[in-house]
């Protein structure tokens, strides 16, 4: 209905224009001459005279003349001379036509003077009727009328947004989520809600200001004091729609090829995307290139891609060769370029770290004094659960620049060596020492008896030689607590045969050795520990005691 009103004012204010404006109209200034707000002609000026003031002067009469109820209209006629001619209200002149004007208009100065003396008559009638009382009354009811419907029309309005709102919270609220480019959050639910809910109250504004613009324009047009505003309003109003509806008829082709352009890039996109996804199943295989860079990879393509079509489309986008449009693209660039070099440095980073195979989901890594399972890689950082079940969050530029220590990628195939260290006299053989550190690796379980564990005599250092014992095992996620049960068995192990551990380092030898004796193995309170480790471990320990006994110690 709305619609329909400012299509109608819309209407009515461009058939209101002169169809007849002269040619050279461009070239001459002229001014309008109106009564009441209504267009009766246009003037001409001179140098002495310029067309505004020339204008204002017959107005000035034409009203003087209308305002008197005395002189009636037949009395206004016309006084022909040689060069000029005069239209009259009785003895008040109220303008005068030279052929300048004639030509102008391009007739007869006969002929211009006589269409004027016509409109002239009719507009001082129209004025003197638009005051009648009769025709005041009518304004007046049309008003009130008006002033009913326009409170009618904003009822309406205020239960329809009411409607409106409840259904948005309604349907709306809970389905709309953080806009998300990987770790990246590019804007949160409750600022798009925000957003939604700012916009549908601009449309409210905007529709209310309208039926506003309506009415006060209507009531304006019913009295004769007020009946050139009226026209303003209407164009105030209507002026923006007309911008716009000129701007999207002149834009019809661009929208059509900016569509054609986005369905073309959609399927391309598509296929390229079901191409990948088929590399990272394993069904298409391509030499050199590992499945895990399908999804990367696909993500490189598709931002190329939609760069070039950006670049494509660029000029084809209503308003883009405007200098504001351009302006306002250069701001966006720079703060972009100042604000996100940190971010663009992780995303390439991350995508660096994917195609160097240095980590993956799953691995077991530690990156700087960081220790943990990598969880999930995204494009600017990546996650890692600690052994202590916390989560770190790693940013991938801090990556790249630092050393990664990897535990998973060739344990999978190869194993993974632990190794630990002891510190034993140079009494004791070094056989001896090898024999139980390795009895020690027997018993714990867990471990690969292929390879097979080995000692190294690391270093000849000045109370102690320090052997290290190196033993392979494939579950990396356990390795914490493989370390800890080799530790305990090297313990018991080395207090059996009554050697004794002289890490670090020691002053003097002891009278006694510093070892514990086996009935003080459990003594008080691990008393209670000591049955749920016989429980728990002796099935499995007694086989492997019995097999790596050391020989002949």
């Amino acid at each position: 209905m709305l619609a329909a009103i400012a299509l109608l004012y819309l209407g009515l204010t461009l058939a209101a224009q002169d169809p007849n404006e002269p040619a050279g109209e461009a070239e001459i200034a002229t001014a309008p001459v109106t009564l009441d707000g209504a267009l009766l002609f246009r003037v001409r000026g001179v140098s002495s005279l310029p067309a505004q003031a020339r204008a204002r002067r017959i107005e000035e009469r034409l009203a003087a003349v209308a305002a008197n109820p005395a002189l009636d209209v037949n009395a206004f006629r016309l006084a022909d001379g040689d060069n000029a001619t005069r239209i009259l209200a009785g003895n008040d002149m109220i303008m005068t036509l030279v052929e300048a004007d004639a030509g102008l208009e391009q007739v007869r100065r006969v002929d211009l003077a006589a269409a004027h003396l016509a409109r002239l008559r009719q507009a001082v009638a129209d004025y003197r009727e638009a005051r009648s009382p009769a025709a005041l009354r009518t304004a007046a009811v049309k008003t009130i009328i008006a002033t009913l419907v326009l409170a009618l029309a904003v009822g309406a309005l205020v239960v329809f947004w009411r409607w409106l709102d409840r259904a948005l919270t309604r349907r709306l609220e809970s389905r709309i989520h953080s806009v998300q480019i990987q770790s990246f959050e590019v804007m949160r639910a409750e600022s798009i809600w925000s957003a939604l809910r700012s916009g549908v109250l601009a449309i409210r504004a905007m529709v209310l200001l309208l039926v506003a613009l309506v009415y006060l324009g209507f009531v304006f047009a019913q009295f004769p004091w007020t009946r050139g505003m009226s026209d303003g309003m209407v164009a105030f109003a209507l002026r923006p729609l007309r911008v716009i509806g000129a701007g999207i008829a002149g834009a019809i082709p661009s929208l059509v090829f900016l569509t054609v352009l986005v369905v073309v890039m959609r399927v391309a996109l598509r296929i390229v995307r079901v191409f990948f996804e088929a590399v990272a199943h394993g069904s298409v295989t391509l030499k050199n290139f590992d499945p895990d860079w399908a999804e990367p990879t696909y993500k490189i393509v598709r931002i190329a891609a939609l760069a070039l079509a950006l670049v494509v489309a660029y000029p084809y986008i209503p308003g883009s060769q405007t200098e504001a449009f351009k302006g306002v693209s250069l701001f966006i660039g720079i703060v972009f370029s100042l604000g996100s070099s940190s971010a663009i440095s992780n995303i390439i980073a991350g995508y660096m770290l994917t195609y160097r195979r240095a980590l993956k989901t799953g691995d077991r890594v530690r990156i700087g004094n960081a220790t943990g399972e990598v969880i999930e890689t995204r494009l600017q950082v990546t996650h890692l659960r600690s052994i202590k079940n916390e989560e770190i969050i790693i940013p991938n530029s801090q990556i790249m620049m630092g050393e990664v220590l990897n535990y998973s990628s060739l344990s999978r195939t190869r194993g993974l060596i632990l190794h630990t260290e002891v510190g034993i006299g140079y009494e004791v053989p070094w056989r001896q020492v090898e024999a139980m550190l390795l009895a020690a690796a027997g018993r714990t379980a867990g471990l690969c008896a292929e390879p097979r564990p080995f000692v190294l005599e690391k270093r000849l250092g000045d109370f102690a030689v320090i052997y290290e014992l190196n033993v392979y095992c494939r579950k990396v996620e356990a390795m914490l607590q493989l370390y800890a049960e080799l530790h305990r068995n090297i313990l018991d192990l080395f207090n059996e045969y009554g050697v004794q551990i002289m890490t670090p380092a020691y002053e003097t030898d002891p009278r006694v050795p510093k070892v514990v004796p086996r009935k003080d193995w459990y003594a008080p309170p691990a008393a209670g520990a000591a049955v749920y480790e016989m429980g728990a471990s002796d099935s499995a320990a007694s086989d492997s005691r019995a097999a790596m006994t050391p020989p002949a110690l």
